[in-house]
């Protein structure tokens, strides 16, 4: 069902805005378009939309600082649309909590594959139960994930995470003490071909740590660094 699922497309070029709303209402959504980083915010306060595409290169405000502003409140998934030399860009995007990243020239239809994707994945657009028995829980001592709900707490305290934040978290969680390098993590985690920019996980690693650890210093150091290898997740009890 896409019919309630709201889009926001944010790009400074009219042309590219217009082929993406016309493939994305093609598949049901509702989409709404911005042309500059000041209208994507203020479209962004007045409405809790599923998915934001997001254009990195723009006037008066770029697709950055955008993130970062969007990210201080709400764990919307934005997928940056960059051009193909801005991987300095495309990293400082992910640092700020970007979850996906798109490179111009793109097809459309890649596009609405990706959007699809990400909100499967996110559960983005999922009602939240009230339900208080869970068939899919993840429990330590410090630190609980509660899948049918798309719920962490830590301490019993809930933790704010981007989908892409949550994602790695329940992945490594599953398998305590095992080890994956970072190529195995690109390809279970995003499930498609990241271009090698194994900085991706890197960035995803160090903002989900801070998050954890504003809550449980504990929780935070379940999330350990293999050095020359990749991550694990230990279970810590004390």
């Amino acid at each position: 069902m896409t019919e309630n699922i709201s889009i926001l497309v944010v790009d400074d070029e009219d042309r590219i805005r217009r082929l993406l709303k016309m493939y994305l209402e093609r598949e049901g959504y509702l989409v709404d378009e911005a042309e500059n980083g000041e209208q994507a915010l203020e479209k962004s306060l007045e409405k809790d939309y599923h998915c934001i595409l997001l254009d990195i290169m723009m006037p008066e405000k770029d697709g950055l600082e955008v993130c970062a502003e969007i990210r201080e409140r709400a764990a919307t998934p934005i997928v940056l649309l960059t051009a193909r030399g801005e991987e300095a860009n495309r990293v400082q995007g992910f640092e700020l909590g970007a979850d996906d990243y798109i490179v111009k020239p793109f097809s459309p239809r890649e596009v609405v594959l990706r959007v699809k994707a990400i909100l499967r994945r996110s559960q983005a657009f999922a009602p939240a139960t009230n339900t208080t028995s869970s068939k899919d829980l993840v429990v330590f001592q410090h630190l609980m994930i509660d899948h049918d709900a798309h719920r962490v707490t830590a301490e019993g305290i809930e933790v704010n995470l981007t989908p892409k934040e949550y994602e790695l978290l329940y992945f490594l969680a599953k398998s305590p003490d095992k080890v994956f390098d970072r190529e195995q993590l690109l390809k279970e985690v995003w499930h498609y071909d990241f271009f090698g920019d194994l900085r991706t996980v890197d960035t995803h690693v160090k903002r989900l740590r801070e998050k954890l650890n504003r809550v449980s210093e504990n929780a935070a150091k379940m999330i350990v660094t293999v050095w020359g290898v990749g991550y694990k997740f230990e279970v810590i009890n004390e």
